[in-house]
């Protein structure tokens, strides 16, 4: 059992970066750089950093009373660079190999980033930038996302003629209407087609006992492993050309049953290898941590590869259906869940369901990524509960909208009791249409709702890449987290941009009035 330690009081500073330097060039690159410039100013002045680091500190689970200040300043610096580093992969989209080839090269991301001094620019590895990564939970990147929401609506303190806000914004966000929706974020596997299963399972045998076979442990064989690749190859190009000839189903059967007996085989040589590695890894160039990752890969195949079998056997010899609960989708994931929406294109998704709320601009207030699917009508309750610990946003909260898929008596009556108006779309169309005559202000709601669909689709393929490639469910979590927190500070820094805009433009406009006047 691990003991919890109190963290110490940390005051952590910057360390001292060089100015940007002065460059004028494109437009884009201008834009960029200020872009980067405002999200650290709204890193620092909504307090989301210094959390970030106290958190970090919490979770260590080390003793810092006896720490010297060096120890405790250079972990509260690893600390900031992690989560500088997440919002960054979420903005460039970059992989972890990229940004770090990046940050070594590009001033503005490196000053971002925290990695320059006036020593030089020091960027970490991909395996320290993902090592940084993981050292936040998903309890502590809600938190800095409620953070982050207080201080959007946190009203404007004027003390004399200066006007301050949190989040730098001359009008707070205003929290009153808010949107929900769900959505599929898609794994990044095949289609999962039952043989397809059994030559994934065959290619991960034979690829751990090839690296076996090169550190010097060998058992006899009729032929090297990659050979089999290319047999259970020849079968799946044999079972997919089957599909519109004539005995298909006869030729489909046949096929599989050749399938199972090579993998069969194969299982037999990759236990075979397996037992040797674990006895002889001393004779082997191997580590521990190598050997024992090679055998995991090994026996999670093994493990699941007779459900696998049996999957295939009763879907294609037996003509039998399976259970969704009972199949598996990927020999590599077992978190992915199937989820039929019955939309064009996409009758059936795989992946995790994705659910998010966003206010008026944008800011994405309520996000939760689901291990197992459910009906969009179940996901308002619990939305309305994880609201409920930000006071702020739930005291000025006054409608809820949602698409059909939300609606239901038991949310009608849930909204009536919250005290909140409902702006779900029903399922009825008489209904609709008697509710748009009598409620004006529903018809201007709903085509709002419309552009949730938008926000959607830009937080997936933009700050999610389009498919998370994390695996399990905790990890992809984490990776939604980022996401929201990255999107919220690029939200917030377009408002400042587009609010000192219309403050310049309300400035111009009133200096224009004032020389009509006096020349006339």
């Amino acid at each position: 059992m691990t003991t919890a330690h109190p963290s110490p009081s940390v005051s952590y500073q910057c360390p001292l970066r060089p100015a940007l330097p002065c460059i004028y060039g494109p437009l884009e690159f201008r834009q960029e750089r200020d872009l980067y410039q405002r999200i650290d100013r709204l890193l620092h002045s909504t307090g989301i950093e210094q959390a970030c680091i106290t958190a970090a500190f919490a979770q260590s689970g080390r003793d810092w009373s006896s720490a010297t200040p060096a120890a405790i300043g250079r972990f509260g610096r690893y600390a900031s660079i992690g989560l500088r580093c997440a919002v960054a992969r979420c903005l460039t989209g970059l992989s972890l190999r990229g940004l770090t080839t990046r940050a070594a090269d590009s001033t503005t991301l490196a000053w971002f980033l925290g990695t320059a001094d006036i020593m030089g620019v020091r960027s970490p590895s991909k395996s320290t930038v993902h090592r940084l990564g993981e050292q936040m939970n998903a309890a502590t990147l809600r938190h800095l996302n409620e953070l982050l929401t207080a201080a959007a609506i946190a009203p404007v303190l004027y003390l004399g003629e200066t006007a301050t806000q949190p989040a730098g914004l001359d009008l707070p966000v205003v929290p009153d209407d808010i949107y929900f929706d769900a959505t599929c974020l898609k794994a990044p596997i095949h289609l999962p087609t039952d043989w397809v299963l059994l030559r994934d399972a065959v290619r991960t045998l034979m690829l751990a006992t090839a690296c076996i076979r090169r550190a010097g442990l060998k058992v006899r064989m009729p032929q090297e492993p990659l050979a089999f690749l290319s047999d259970i190859n020849a079968l799946c190009m044999q079972m997919a050309a089957q599909r519109r000839r004539p005995d298909s189903k006869k030729n489909r059967k046949a096929t599989l049953r050749l399938m199972k007996k090579l993998t069969v085989k194969v299982t037999g040589h990759a236990r075979a290898h397996r037992d040797l590695l674990t006895i002889r890894r001393s004779d082997t160039p191997l580590s521990e941590k190598q050997a024992a990752r090679i055998t995991a890969r090994i026996d999670n195949i093994l493990t699941q590869l007779p459900a696998a079998i049996c999957q295939a056997h009763e879907r294609i010899i037996g003509e039998r259906q399976v259970p969704n609960g009972e199949k598996i989708i990927s020999l590599y994931d077992p978190d992915i869940d199937i989820i039929v929406r019955g939309k064009a294109g996409a009758e059936v998704e795989f992946g995790s369901k994705l659910w998010l709320g966003e206010l008026q601009s944008g800011l994405i207030v309520d996000y939760v990524l689901l291990q197992q699917s459910q009906a969009d009508t179940a996901l308002l309750a619990p939305a309305l509960e994880r609201l409920k610990p930000q006071e702020a946003l739930k005291a000025g909260l006054k409608t809820v909208f949602g698409d059909r898929g939300i609606h239901s008596a038991a949310n009608e009556k849930l909204l009536a009791g919250e005290g909140l108006g409902s702006g779900i779309c029903p399922r009825k169309p008489g209904v609709l249409a008697q509710r748009l005559q009598d409620e004006p202000w529903l018809r201007a709601g709903l085509k709002r709702r419309g552009a949730t669909e938008t926000r959607i689709a830009i937080f997936k393929n933009v700050f999610c890449q389009g498919q998370l490639r994390e695996k399990s469910h905790a990890h992809r979590e984490l990776a939604v987290g980022r996401a929201v927190l990255a999107h919220n500070l690029y939200i917030l820094a377009k408002l400042q941009i587009a609010q000192e805009k219309a403050s310049s433009k309300a400035i111009a406009q009133t200096r224009e009035r004032r020389e009509r006047r006096r020349a006339a």
